[in-house]
């Protein structure tokens, strides 16, 4: 699909604009000298690690385990990521680790 001169200016205007706004929101709503309200400290609190449990219920959506391989790729994937967490308590070696053993796994193993 071909779009105008004028479509590309208004579609990158509106991106443009509302990249600003999210950005800048944020500093307009709450300055410096004012106290931010309580429900927004707790959300800060408890958005990532709800955040990070829906990224992990969407991950593991689609294993079948009465199918081969049956969920074991990702069953020792886990235990890696949680075994690497609690050894070195380190999120990106955990992430990296898991992510590399899972690949492993699915490209070499479980083919």
């Amino acid at each position: 699909m071909n779009y105008t001169r004028t479509q590309l200016i208004l579609f990158f205007t509106i991106i443009s604009l509302g990249t600003i706004l999210t950005r800048a929101l944020p500093f307009l709503l709450f300055p410096e000298k004012k106290e931010i309200p309580k429900y927004i400290k707790y959300l800060a609190d408890i958005l990532p690690y709800t955040i990070i449990g829906m990224l992990v219920i969407y991950c593991l959506k689609d294993i079948s385990f009465t199918n081969p391989p049956n969920g074991i790729p990702e069953i020792i994937s886990i235990a890696i990521i949680v075994i690497l967490h609690l050894w070195k308590n380190s999120t990106l070696l955990s992430i990296a680790g898991g992510t590399l053993v899972y690949m492993l796994l699915v490209q070499f193993i479980f083919i």
